[in-house]
């Protein structure tokens, strides 16, 4: 290398250091410096050992993962290093250049990816695009992947679902609900290319839109917007997007289960996509996201209905005290269904019951993991009819206002989940027992832990005093001290015997 230099350089004569830098592929400051050395000099240095440099103790480990996945780019190499051996103490800049150096034994050079670029503001677009890898190693088998990657044109953050199924309609709608959660919003607009999935037809730039979805970005609140034909270029971010998932995650991964495919996916997002510098803007996405376009997206309400498929949903018929069957459980349903057909889907390890034409949700239940359980919803079994209004309006009118209000208070705070059905059994109560006396109600709003029961108990045993003669004092079930004076005699001998 340095007489190589020496050469062409020809004691000024020769090529300039900028030339020369050029030419043999080193830095104008490495030039500088061997033309700067004299004979004696660059003798020396010859004569002595070798330099050997600090990634070529792990060449054969490098070399290795280049003929198992040619394609692998520099900076994933390097990260696969990293995790291997700790702490790799060279720059990017040398492990792409070394990686250059090993490529040219090993494999051919990649071919140059060409990315637009196009203006944008923050809040406005994200591009959507579908891919595919075959070949995936899951659990040991080959598989293909199939994903959809979302990018925000103008932040770059970064968002791909996966799944092991082509790609239909309502996966698209599903994959859109992750991004958004993703996100933490939506965009004004998404931007596709023509797949039926989105667009059926288009003519003179008029679209014929996939019903399905459609449905989806009008209850979204998000604009769709479609390429020209033949036109990736339109939306470049997306199309470097779907190459860099596949060159820098799934190419030569492994993965146990699609669960561990999609945590890792999260995992990469989360820890590399969206932390790295981008190249164009120069910023993390994840940081120049939560900076300048986080507070531009707009809130996303989602349609749980709209993520269900029909095909995949189950039907039952409730019986006649409002349960239905499911994975040897039963669940209950209101009493509106009791005897009726409604669906049923499993979601996250809660069972949704709908309407059968299921766009009303009308029940859900945590899956029982044991079976033969009957788990219930008490409210489903309560009479609507008579409303917790009419009943108290009722009270009060039995009452008056003077006391009513305070009955009803007491019955709410000792039992407000069964606050109605409180209410309803005073109601009845007070229907047997009427007029009741201004010093017995006196005495009922004191009860502090007072019940529809205890209500019932206290209006008896006022009754039954008041038969004996004794309404100027109350009862022990009304927990107040008893006059006793009449008792005297008791237990007490008279003429040798007890009276």
């Amino acid at each position: 290398m340095i007489h190589k230099i020496k050469g062409l350089y020809d004691n000024g004569s020769g090529l300039s250091i900028r030339a020369i830098s050029k030419e043999l592929e080193i830095s104008r400051n490495t030039v500088r410096k061997y033309i700067a050395m004299d004979e004696a000099t660059i003798s020396a240095k010859l004569a002595a050992k070798s330099r050997t440099k600090w990634l070529d103790q792990h060449c054969d480990y490098l070399i290795n993962q280049l003929n198992l996945y040619p394609e692998l780019s520099a900076a994933k190499l390097m990260r696969r290093l990293r995790d291997k051996v700790g702490q790799v103490p060279v720059s990017e800049r040398t492990m792409r250049r070394y990686i250059e150096r090993l490529k040219g034994k090993v494999t051919l050079a990649q071919q140059r990816y060409y990315e637009p670029i196009v203006d944008s503001v923050a809040g406005v677009q994200c591009q959507v695009d579908l891919g595919e890898q075959r070949e995936v190693l899951i659990n040991g088998t080959k598989q293909t992947i199939y994903f959809c990657v979302f990018v925000l044109s103008f932040s770059r953050l970064l968002y791909v679902g996966v799944c092991l199924k082509p790609v239909d309609t309502l996966q698209l709608i599903r994959f859109h609900d992750e991004a958004f959660r993703y996100f933490g919003g939506l965009p004004e607009e998404c931007l596709y290319d023509q797949t039926k999935l989105v667009v059926i037809n288009e003519r003179y730039r008029e679209l014929e839109l996939n019903q399905q979805f459609a449905q989806f970005a009008t209850s979204a609140g998000f604009n769709i917007r479609v390429c020209e034909g033949y036109d990736p270029e339109s939306k470049g971010k997306v199309e470097a997007g779907v190459k860099y998932f596949k060159q820098n995650f799934l190419y030569g991964e492994t993965f146990e289960s699609v669960q561990a495919l999609r945590a890792q996916t999260l995992h990469w997002l989360d820890t590399v996509a969206n932390m790295r510098v981008h190249g164009t803007t120069g910023q993390q996405p994840k940081d120049h996201y939560d900076r300048l376009e986080r507070s531009k997206m707009t809130q996303y309400f989602p349609n749980d209905a709209l993520l269900l498929e029909k095909t995949d949903m189950s039907t039952r018929k409730a019986d006649k005290t409002g349960l239905i069957s499911w994975k040897a459980s039963k669940y209950s349903v209101p009493m509106k269904w009791q005897k009726a057909r409604v669906r049923v889907q499993e979601i996250n390890g809660v069972l949704k019951i709908y309407e059968l034409t299921h766009k009303k949700l009308i029940a859900q239940h945590p899956i029982s993991l044991e079976t033969g359980k009957v788990i219930k919803n008490n409210d489903h079994y309560r009479d609507k009819t008579q409303s917790i209004k009419t009943l108290e309006e009722k009270l009060i009118r039995q009452l008056g206002s003077k006391y009513g209000f305070d009955i009803a208070a007491l019955l709410r705070r000792n039992m407000p989940e069964y606050y109605s059905d409180q209410l309803r059994a005073a109601v009845k109560i007070l229907d047997t027992h009427k007029l009741l006396s201004e010093e017995l109600l006196q005495r009922l709003v004191r009860r502090e832990n007072l019940t529809a029961t205890r209500l019932q108990q206290h209006i008896e045993a006022w009754y039954s005093a008041k038969a004996r003669g004794r309404t100027e004092s109350c009862p022990s079930e009304m927990n107040e001290p008893l006059d006793l004076s009449a008792y005297q005699r008791l237990c007490h001998t008279v003429q040798g015997a007890t009276v």
